[in-house]
């Protein structure tokens, strides 16, 4: 236990950026029980250690433990957590909760027992509370961190402060949000960047690395991370692997199940299902049509990989550019609303605006006529009318 709350305050202590991510100020940091989820790599824990360490609270009372840690072996989640209280604890954010078997149980007797204790905890995308052992449906505030949008690789890279849009403003036709930004500001100019390398933090400490970076982080997801789901059989990790090479030479496509099944040996049966993994784990996105109910068993209408990054890494020479354009909209988009693929255009959202995503010459001819209907153009600084520049659905959040 000592060791643990040393290794705690050597991390709390180490020099961490100015920069915070959007979620930072989002969550309700005085609730009890407060769990954050997202994909590996989107900045979950700097995030939270952050946090820990702006409290002013002695060593005692503060403490932050990995769950993938040798001592959890061991020693017991629930007791750990109890000595860290009896000896002054006050609040202990709980990193990887995925990694500990019946995690779920013992924070919620925890949190049931002892209610002066806060908890704050990690998990990989794949966490579904309703599934797990324990019923903290009831208890937790859950959050989902998506990965950096445009706005925040600019103010990590140049720790900037750059204003937030919202869906309506940019819709609206109006020149509000494009007047909030600095005289200067030339919003392409290292837009080619952020599709690259931009969506996961960790890639700008050392962007020479990113392809291996990247290798590393698709095959721990798969091989570690969704060998959680109860319903994955890990020995098919490596077909996984395929099925998303597969994927990543086509996007966006509408998908053949027969091809694909037999592209990957993995049995059509079980291929959607699989599909569904990958969705989980933030690795690929799909896109239903409007107005169809969704379940596990519907073959998907679209299939794009889940950002602009992975697109580029998986996709290299093949990357088509219009594949870059949509999987950037619908990547900007997905974390804070609903998006389907309608009659016509590229995306619906919210059931309320269609949008046909290309580049600057892209005309309104497969759009005509339908109500709330706009072009999203790449390669324009500012929007008109109904054009309006893909860069800025980078600045939601």
């Amino acid at each position: 236990m000592e060791i643990l709350q040393m290794q705690s305050e050597a991390l709390l202590h180490r020099e961490r950026p100015v920069f915070r991510r959007y979620l930072f100020d989002q969550i309700h940091w005085e609730s009890r029980l407060i769990g954050v989820k997202g994909a590996r790599g989107t900045g979950k824990t700097t995030m939270l250690l952050q946090w820990l360490s702006s409290l002013n609270m002695e060593q005692r009372e503060r403490a932050y433990f990995s769950l993938d840690d040798i001592f959890f072996l061991e020693h017991s989640l629930k007791d750990t957590l109890v000595q860290f209280y009896l000896n002054g604890g006050k609040v202990v954010v709980l990193d990887e909760v995925h990694k500990y078997p019946n995690w779920s149980t013992e924070i919620k007797n925890v949190h049931d027992f002892y209610p002066d204790l806060k908890i704050v905890f990690t998990g990989s995308s794949i966490i579904d509370l309703s599934k797990q052992q324990g019923d903290l449906s009831r208890r937790v505030v859950m959050y989902e961190l998506a990965g950096m949008s445009y706005r925040e690789y600019l103010s990590l890279r140049f720790n900037n402060n750059l204003p937030t849009t919202t869906l309506e403003e940019l819709t609206s036709g109006e020149q509000g949000f494009y007047k909030t930004l600095p005289s200067d500001f030339r919003p392409l100019v290292f837009f080619q960047d952020y599709l690259k390398i931009g969506y996961y933090p960790f890639l700008l400490e050392e962007p020479e690395t990113c392809h291996l970076r990247l290798n590393q982080l698709i095959r721990t997801i798969v091989e570690f991370d969704m060998s959680e789901m109860k319903e994955f059989d890990i020995r098919n990790a490596k077909k996984m692997l395929q099925l998303m090479h597969v994927i990543a030479q086509q996007v966006p496509f509408k998908p053949n199940i027969s091809e694909l099944a037999l592209k990957t040996g993995i049995h059509r049966n079980t291929l959607n299902h699989y599909l569904q993994f990958l969705e989980q784990a933030k690795l690929i996105s799909l896109l239903f049509t409007a107005g169809i109910s969704v379940s596990i068993l519907q073959k998907p209408d679209k299939i794009y990989l889940q950002n602009t990054t992975l697109a580029y890494h998986l996709g290299g020479s093949q990357t088509q550019i219009g594949n870059v354009r949509e999987t950037f909209f619908y990547s900007q988009v997905s974390p804070l609303a609903k998006v389907q693929l309608p009659p016509k255009g590229d995306f619906l959202v919210d059931a309320k605006w269609v949008f046909e995503v290309g580049g600057k010459h892209k005309t309104r001819k497969q759009i005509e006529g339908i109500e709330n209907s706009f072009v999203v153009k790449d390669d324009i600084e500012r929007g008109i009318g109904n054009s309006i520049p893909l860069w800025a659905f980078g600045f939601l959040y």
